[in-house]
């Protein structure tokens, strides 16, 4: 069985680095490489807490630093409140000895897919500024891409506005281009990752297997699930970027219903909106496949399966 070659473009974040973990050792993935967005911190944060990840891991996948501003908007606000001043505080890191490649990481995402044939799924789970500028920079690459498996967006609430989930909010000009490409989308929205809570007892049982992911998986969710009861009163941490490498591995852990999304980005109070048409109230091109549900043993069951491979 062929792997699914995957190009991941990422702001860590907890979870997202929860989600390089899961996909960097998974035989069914081929990761060709990590492109890094401004999002949960800046691009110099965000870069840095990648090629942490990957050194603590052991992953010898290349790091392509990208876009530190977004493509229209002023920058909005980091996200300090869940994922502290560095952006992935609470593990405590080695000297840092990887470094960070000298291209784009536009620039990589462009060339990869140019000299595909076709077989590439990139899976954002940061702001979509790379990628909707690579488009356009080169919308050959359009067509040469498999499909877009992301997460963002909800088809009920938003997390940085009443209308707006945080990685559209943050570029949702960006959001916009990617959603109107015409390459299908399948979205981890608000509406299911809130469901992939990582409580306590999730930490302990993770932590038994004693490797390198199980420790750094237990010392981030140490630190992620007191923030989120600080920030949101929670007393579990919604793991959102995994789902999409969840979903790569077994689709059956995710349920999704096709519908077509439009990204608002006219309005002030909905800015950053995706605009789910969950009944299919028009006729407009279904280009969207949105998570309804999750199973939530069976997403545990492979975060703690991903985790047994660095044994």
């Amino acid at each position: 069985m062929s792997k699914t070659k995957i190009i991941m473009d990422c702001d860590p974040g907890h979870d997202d680095a929860t989600a390089i973990m899961m996909a960097g050792m998974n035989p069914q993935l081929d990761l060709l490489g990590i492109t890094v967005v401004k999002g949960n911190q800046t691009i110099e944060k965000t870069t840095k807490n990648t090629l942490e990840v990957c050194q603590t891991l052991g992953l010898n996948v290349p790091v392509y630093e990208g876009m530190s501003v977004p493509m229209v908007i002023p920058s909005p606000q980091t996200e300090e409140r869940v994922h502290g001043k560095s952006g992935l505080d609470g593990p405590k890191f080695a000297p840092l000895t990887k470094k960070k490649e000298k291209k784009h990481a536009i620039q990589f995402i462009i060339e990869t897919l140019m000299a595909s044939d076709g077989d590439i799924t990139l899976v954002p789970t940061g702001p979509l500024t790379n990628i909707a500028m690579a488009m356009r920079l080169e919308p050959r690459i359009i067509s040469k891409i498999k499909e877009i498996v992301m997460m963002g967006g909800s088809y009920e609430h938003g997390n940085v506005t009443p209308s707006a989930e945080f990685n559209i909010y943050a570029d949702a000009e960006a959001a916009y281009v990617v959603f109107t490409s015409g390459v299908h989308i399948t979205m981890m929205g608000l509406d299911i990752t809130r469901k992939a809570l990582c409580f306590p007892v999730i930490v302990k049982r993770m932590r038994q297997h004693d490797n390198p992911a199980a420790r750094l998986f237990g010392d981030m969710m140490d630190f992620f699930i007191k923030a989120q009861h600080d920030t949101y009163g929670w007393e579990g941490a919604p793991l959102h970027d995994p789902t999409t490498i969840a979903y790569l591995i077994d689709p059956s852990v995710i349920t999704t219903k096709k519908m077509h999304t439009d990204i608002e980005i006219r309005s002030t109070q909905s800015y950053g909106r995706t605009n789910c048409d969950y009944f299919n109230l028009t006729d407009a091109p279904k280009n969207t496949s949105v998570a309804i549900a999750i199973d939530v043993d069976k997403f545990w069951d492979i975060v703690e399966d991903s985790i047994k491979l660095y044994d």
